[in-house]
C-alpha cells in the first residue's frame, strides 16, 4: 500500500479512529493486524517473510536473556550467546540473500567464468523482490544484537516484538528503528493528545508535498533524460544530474517524514531519517545527516565491531571502505549500487588525507574557514560529488552509467537559457513551478540546518492561521501534485531497497 494513494487515504483514518477507541490492551493487537494487513495489499505470501524474521529474532532473544539467567559459567556462557546469534544472523540473512541477492551472484558467478570461456549453465529464480525486506531484517537483527550486548532484556510478549518488527508507518522503507528507542513505546499508555494529532498532521503534509510535488514532478525530467541521454547530452544530464540527488532526497525524506507524522498522530515518535543533508560541508558530514537510521547502523554494528578507527589509520580506511561497499549492496544488487557505495567510501578517505593539503591552502590564502563565502564553497563541492555519484546509482547497469558520463561532457550550455529543458517531459510552467518548489524545500532545510522547527512556528500562530494552513495545504497538493492518468507516480524509490 503507497502512502500516496486513496487506498491509504482511506486505511489510516480508520487505523487512528479504531486505536484511540478500544482498550488500551487491545491495541497492540489492532495495529499488528493493520501492519500485516498494509503489507499484504503488496503480497500476501511475502508476509510470511516477515514472519519467518520475526520468529527467528523473537527466539533468539529469549534465548539470550534464558542463557544469561541460568549460566554460571562465563566462557561457556559466551559461546552459547554466540551461538545463538550466529544461527539468528545466517537464518536471516540467508533469506536476505536468497531473495536479493541469488541472481545476482548467479549472473555474476557465469561472467566470471565466461571470461575464461567457461559456460555455467545456471538457473536464474524468478520472483519479485520482496518490498522493505533489508529494512526490517537489519531491525530484527538489530534487536537480536543488543540482547546480546546486553543493552536491552529481551521482549517478552510475542505480540509487542512482532509490532516492532511490522509497525507499519516505517516498515517497507524505514527508518530503520533500535529496540531501544521503539519497543518502550509500543508498552506505553497513548492518550489522545490534540497536539500529537496536529504535528503529525503537519509533518504528513509535509511529506506529501516532497513526495508528489516534487519528487514525482521532478523524476519526468530525469526519466527522460536517463531514458534518452544519447539525444539530450551535455548540459540535459548535467542538471538531470542534480535534479535527481533533489529528487531522490524528497523521494525518501518524504516517506520518512510522512512515516513520522502517522506514527506522531498514533502517539508514537520514530528517529529523524534525514537532517538537511544535501547542506552539508563535506561528505563525512553528509552521511551523519543522510539516511541517519542506516548510517547509524552501519557505525554501531558493522565499523565499531570491525575496529573503527582504533586500530591505525590503514585499519581504519579498509573499514570505511568495508562499510561504504557494503552499504553499497544493501541498496541493491548490482554493481552499480557498489561503485556507488565505494565512491563514496574513496570520498571520505581522500577527505582526510587531502587534510593537510587543504589546511596549507587556506594559510597561504588567507581563507577565513568562517566566512559563508567558503561555506557556500564547501557545500556546493559536497553536492556536486553527491549528485556524481548518484549518476552512477540511477543507471541501469555500469556501462550504462560510464556512458551517461561520457554524453555529460557534450559541450551546450546554451540549452540552459534558449527553453530546450522544457522539451525533456515538464512545461515550462511545470519546470518553474518544480524550481520554486526547491527554493522552498530549501528554505526549509536552511531552517532545519540552524535548528528551526517550521512545525512548531505554524503550531504557535493564531488558530485562524493555523486551520488555513490545515484547510489549504491539502488542496495545493491536489492541484500541484502529479496525480491521475498519464503518468504513474509510482512507488516510493527505496522500496526497491
Amino acid at each position: 500500500m503507497l502512502f500516496n494513494s486513496l487506498q491509504f487515504l482511506i486505511f489510516f483514518p480508520i487505523v487512528l479512529l479504531i486505536y484511540y477507541f478500544i482498550p488500551h490492551k487491545a491495541r497492540k493487537y489492532w495495529l499488528l493486524v493493520c501492519s500485516y494487513y498494509f503489507y499484504m495489499c503488496w503480497n500476501a505470501k511475502y508476509a510470511l517473510l516477515i514472519l519467518f524474521s520475526t520468529v527467528v529474532t523473537y527466539l533468539s532473544g529469549r534465548a539470550l536473556q534464558k542463557a544469561k539467567e541460568c549460566s554460571d559459567d562465563e566462557m561457556r556462557l559466551r559461546r552459547r550467546k554466540r551461538a545463538i546469534v550466529a544461527i539468528s544472523l545466517v537464518l536471516n540473512l540467508a533469506v536476505l540473500f536468497f531473495f536479493k541477492y541469488s541472481n545476482f551472484a548467479v549472473d555474476t558467478l557465469v561472467s566470471a567464468f565466461g571470461l575464461f570461456h567457461v559456460t555455467l549453465n545456471i538457473p536464474r529464480f524468478d520472483f519479485v523482490l520482496p518490498v522493505g525486506i533489508s529494512f526490517y531484517t537489519f531491525q530484527a537483527l538489530s534487536y537480536t544484537i543488543d540482547v546480546y550486548r546486553d543493552e536491552i532484556r529481551a521482549e517478552k510478549s510475542f505480540v509487542t516484538y512482532a509490532l516492532f518488527v511490522s509497525f507499519f508507518p516505517q516498515l517497507v522503507a524505514g527508518p530503520i528503528e533500535r529496540s531501544k528507542q521503539l519497543l518502550g513505546q509500543l508498552h506505553a499508555v497513548h492518550k489522545l493528545e490534540y497536539d500529537n494529532l496536529r504535528e503529525g498532521l503537519l509533518l504528513m503534509y509535509w511529506g506529501f508535498f516532497m513526495k508528489v510535488v516534487l519528487a514525482d514532478r521532478i523524476s519526468i525530467y530525469v526519466s527522460t533524460v536517463y531514458e534518452y541521454y544519447f539525444v539530450y547530452s551535455g548540459m540535459y544530464i548535467v542538471v538531470a544530474m542534480f535534479l535527481f540527488a533533489i529528487q531522490i532526497y524528497c523521494d525518501f525524506a518524504g516517506y520518512s517524514t510522512i512515516a513520522m507524522g502517522a506514527a506522531k498522530m498514533l502517539g508514537i515518535t520514530l528517529m529523524e531519517n534525514f537532517d538537511a543533508p544535501h547542506l552539508s560541508l563535506s561528505i563525512a558530514e553528509f552521511w551523519r545527516r543522510w539516511h541517519i537510521s542506516l548510517s547509524s547502523w552501519f557505525r554501531d554494528y558493522l565499523y565499531i565491531p570491525l575496529g573503527g578507527n582504533r586500530k591505525g589509520r590503514l585499519r581504519k580506511y579498509i573499514n570505511i571502505m568495508i562499510v561504504f561497499l557494503v552499504s553499497g549492496l544493501w541498496h541493491g544488487a548490482d554493481f552499480t549500487y557498489v561503485i556507488w557505495g565505494g565512491l563514496h567510501g574513496i570520498y571520505q578517505i581522500a577527505g582526510e588525507l587531502l587534510k593537510p593539503v587543504r589546511d596549507l591552502g587556506v594559510r597561504l590564502l588567507h581563507i577565513n574557514r568562517d566566512s559563508e563565502g567558503h561555506k557556500l564553497f564547501k557545500m556546493g563541492v559536497t553536492f556536486t560529488l553527491v549528485a556524481f555519484a548518484l549518476v552512477i546509482f540511477r543507471s541501469a547497469g555500469v556501462r550504462n552509467a560510464f556512458d551517461i558520463i561520457r554524453s555529460m561532457f557534450v559541450f551546450n550550455p546554451w540549452v540552459l537559457v534558449d527553453g530546450s529543458l522544457y522539451a525533456c517531459g515538464l512545461s515550462q510552467k511545470s519546470f518553474w513551478l518544480m524550481l520554486l518548489c526547491i527554493g522552498i524545500l530549501l528554505a526549509s532545510d536552511i531552517c532545519k540546518y540552524h535548528h528551526i522547527c517550521i512545525r512548531k512556528l505554524i503550531l504557535k500562530q493564531d488558530c485562524y492561521i493555523r486551520w488555513a494552513v490545515f484547510a489549504l495545504v491539502p488542496i495545493l497538493l491536489l492541484v500541484f501534485g502529479i496525480w491521475g492518468e498519464g503518468y504513474d507516480a509510482g512507488s516510493f524509490i527505496y522500496f526497491q531497497f
